[in-house]
């Protein structure tokens, strides 16, 4: 269903939760996968500005993560708009997403729902270029998988004389640029000081605090983790069990936004092509919403073209290749 269809769902939430809804939605479709992004906070500035100072504001978060100063950004714009935010989580909210989860009064978490360690990526024109691949691409590079390589040296290893462990920095540097290697140690301390920010206002605990960082930015061992619903209340984050009713209405939505963003069928050329040698598309790769703002849409549009060219190293065969040429992609008012 449209907004216009989804509309309806959307009031059932307002009256149920006694707030104002807003609704934020990036890809994690095969292929044409979206992030939060800094290009995003207009848009939101719109929606509030609709909304008004209010007391309670609800949030459907869904997301596989993002820039974070973006969502240290938004959390703290939304709040500025209510006394009270819950962000209500149908899926998932990986990386930013739980970042800005942290920020939230209260975390409503669906049974499949899952958080994510907040350790960033950071992506740098500095860094590391994939062996044979284009040479404008850079790899993520992982903070802390930086301070796990440099963990591994000093405390499992139990290397600890200075001209082994310059040696290890020099290789280290050789393959990540040394300002990378800055920024990322740099970033380390930035999520963990954007983390205590944000929960110091319902955990006042300051060591409960200090461990849920320590777990969400390090410990969990892996950026792909997912923390369900259990796991978070064990954390001492404060989860909200949606009710039999109230579950149903999110799965509702948010079966509506998988479906309008395709998040189940992977995007290939080929299927879109369905044998011709030109197609047009069109993309829905993020979504921001709310009942009085419309519906915001980003978007990639373009066509895909099909050609021959000559293959030398297979004596002269065509080989088919595909182009993308995209007349269009950003946020527009759906």
């Amino acid at each position: 269903m449209p907004h216009q269809e989804r509309l309806t769902q959307y009031r059932k939430i307002e009256r149920e939760r006694s707030s104002k809804l807003l609704v934020y939605a990036t890809s994690d479709r095969q292929g044409a996968e979206a992030q939060i992004g800094a290009d995003c906070v207009d848009i939101f500035v719109d929606l509030l500005d609709k909304i008004g100072p209010t007391e309670k504001i609800s949030l459907i978060l869904h997301t596989s993560g993002g820039d974070s100063s973006t969502a240290w950004r938004l959390i703290n714009l939304i709040k500025t708009f209510c006394d009270h935010l819950e962000i209500i989580v149908p899926s998932k909210a990986m990386s930013a997403g739980t970042l800005m989860c942290l920020g939230a009064n209260k975390i409503v978490m669906t049974k499949q729902a899952a958080l994510g360690p907040i350790d960033p990526s950071l992506n740098h024109a500095l860094g590391p270029q994939l062996p044979q691949g284009n040479p404008s691409a850079r790899v993520p590079v992982s903070v802390e998988a930086v301070r796990g390589y440099l963990d591994a040296a000093t405390v499992d290893l139990g290397i600890n004389d200075s001209q082994t462990l310059g040696s290890i920095l020099i290789d280290l540097s050789n393959k990540v640029h040394p300002l990378v290697l800055g920024q990322i140690f740099r970033s380390r301390t930035q999520i963990r000081l954007l983390a205590g920010k944000l929960l110091q206002e319902h955990v006042k605990d300051s060591r409960k605090a200090g461990e849920i960082i320590d777990f969400l930015s390090a410990d969990s061992g892996s950026h792909d983790y997912t923390i369900n619903r259990r796991e978070a209340i064990d954390l001492g984050l404060p989860v909200e069990k949606p009710s039999d009713g109230f579950y149903k209405i999110i799965k509702k939505v948010f079966l509506d936004l998988s479906t309008e963003m395709q998040r189940l069928e992977p995007y290939n050329p080929n299927v879109m092509l369905a044998g011709n040698q030109a197609a047009n598309f069109r993309l829905v790769r993020g979504i921001i919403e709310s009942v009085g703002g419309g519906c915001y849409g980003f978007v990639s549009e373009g066509q895909l073209i099909k050609t021959t060219i000559p293959n030398p190293a297979a004596g002269g065969q065509q080989i088919e290749q595909i182009s993308d040429q995209r007349h269009f992609e950003g946020w527009r008012k759906l």
